[in-house]
């Protein structure tokens, strides 16, 4: 029996026993459906299905491997020429992947290996360190840590950016774990739906800050002395300068530690000298909001621009901009398992978002990790060269080394096999 194969039948079963807990989007058979199969990789889509019967028995005789529905609505969804189709407009979907931005948990469990020189190391070097290669072979996992960070970003676009700048009902905001490394959001309601692809870009430039002009928001040179923003600007000034505020009224240490990250700003320790000697006087000037000079030894207006540059960074959300852009996009069937995990897409409201935790979920109702309920076992062959180590339900699993039969439990080695690291034994 082939692995695949195997987990087929294991989806299978499972789509079987948990058919009632699938969930129905809405519009049901307004959207496009599309199936990625365990025989190729392949997505099979221009699909649509006229009940949720349909639907569901479509899940239990195919358990595809990944399963997607459209956030876009057609008069004719099976119509594969997108032309054809009928478009009547397109939820807004947003999606926050840690494959996408770096986080510090990578150094330790993220594999790369390059086959011109066979180097291997752990981390994302945008290069082979040894040979200069650009292409290299990556293992990518996932811990709490990294997922704690794509939840974050997803609270941050929620709550700083989509509710008080958009004016986003909280009723309109679906979320739901990717069931791998990261979320995706959807906002539905028929104003948003109208967007063009120009206009879901300006929101996604706003959200992440790109192309902001810091002269528009008042950044300017005259006679020497630059000026800054004003305390009671709005949007992107305003988070601006609750961000300097909050960062100068850090101890010092802790600023020295931002300020010099090349990861964050990169600043030599003379410009953060400066910074700090004149750290409460530009506090105070802040603080009162007829005056905006912001003259600081050594700051000159480049150096401004790129503290902001970097401010704009640290408050701007990662996401995945083609997923928002795309009004023809699919993203993940909720309720549906992902081929590379065996973990569940689980839909989360708003209200539940703060404490859920994918990879060590306390309420059923949530748990993406729907395999762990079997008592039983399995030996498995591991086949890559390095496994990481894996944390789920608070148990720690490898790491691990080619060759290496290992027996776990059936939710551990349903996750490896789906991540091609392992062979059944």
């Amino acid at each position: 029996m082939t692995e695949k194969f195997y987990l087929k039948r294991i989806f299978q079963r499972y789509y079987e026993e948990n058919y009632s807990k699938i969930p129905m989007v809405s519009f049901f058979n307004k959207r496009e459906y599309g199936f990625i199969p365990w025989e190729e990789q392949v997505m099979e889509r221009h699909l649509s299905f006229e009940n949720s019967k349909n639907l569901i028995d479509f899940f239990k005789i195919k358990a595809p491997r990944h399963a997607y529905s459209s956030g876009s609505l057609y008069s004719q969804p099976e119509i594969p020429d997108m032309e054809g189709k009928g478009y009547q407009g397109c939820d807004l979907l947003i999606d926050i992947d840690i494959d996408h931005f770096y986080t510090p948990c990578k150094e330790e469990h993220d594999i790369w290996h390059c086959k011109e020189c066979d180097k291997r190391g752990k981390g994302m070097p945008e290069k082979c360190p040894k040979c200069g290669n650009l292409k290299l072979e990556r293992l990518s996992w996932i811990c709490e840590d990294c997922l704690n960070v794509a939840k974050n970003e997803m609270i941050k676009l929620i709550y700083d950016f989509l509710i008080p700048d958009f004016e986003i009902n909280p009723e309109d905001i679906k979320i739901a774990f990717s069931g791998h490394r990261g979320y995706h959001l959807k906002i539905e309601n028929e104003k948003v739906r109208s967007l063009s692809s120009e206009e879901r870009r300006e929101i996604t430039d706003y959200v992440t800050g790109q192309n902001i002009s810091f002269e528009i928001l008042g950044l300017r040179e005259h006679s020497n002395i630059v000026y800054g923003f004003f305390k009671d600007n709005i949007g992107w000034a305003e988070k601006i300068m609750n961000f300097i505020v909050e960062l100068l009224k850090k101890p010092n240490s802790e600023i020295n530690k931002l300020l010099i990250d090349n990861r964050k700003f990169g600043f030599k320790s003379p410009t953060i000298k400066s910074l700090l000697n004149y750290k409460d006087d530009f506090l105070e000037m802040l603080s009162n909001n007829e005056r905006n000079m912001w003259s600081i030894e050594g700051f000159s207006p480049n150096t401004w621009k790129k503290f902001l540059r970097s401010i704009v960074k640290e408050i701007g959300v990662e996401i995945d901009i083609p997923v928002t852009i795309d009004i023809h996009r699919l993203i993940r069937y909720p309720g549906s398992l992902h081929g590379k995990t065996g973990f569940k897409v689980q839909e989360i409201f708003l209200d539940e978002f703060d404490d859920f935790n994918p990879l060590n979920e306390s309420k059923e109702k949530l748990d993406p990790i729907v395999f762990l309920g079997k008592k039983e076992t399995h030996k498995i062959q591991i086949i890559e060269h390095d496994v990481p180590e894996t944390r789920i339900k608070g148990k720690k699993y490898g790491p691990y080394k080619k060759g290496d039969i290992i027996e776990v439990p059936h939710h551990i080695a349903i996750f490896l096999l789906c991540r091609e690291v392992a062979k059944l034994s």
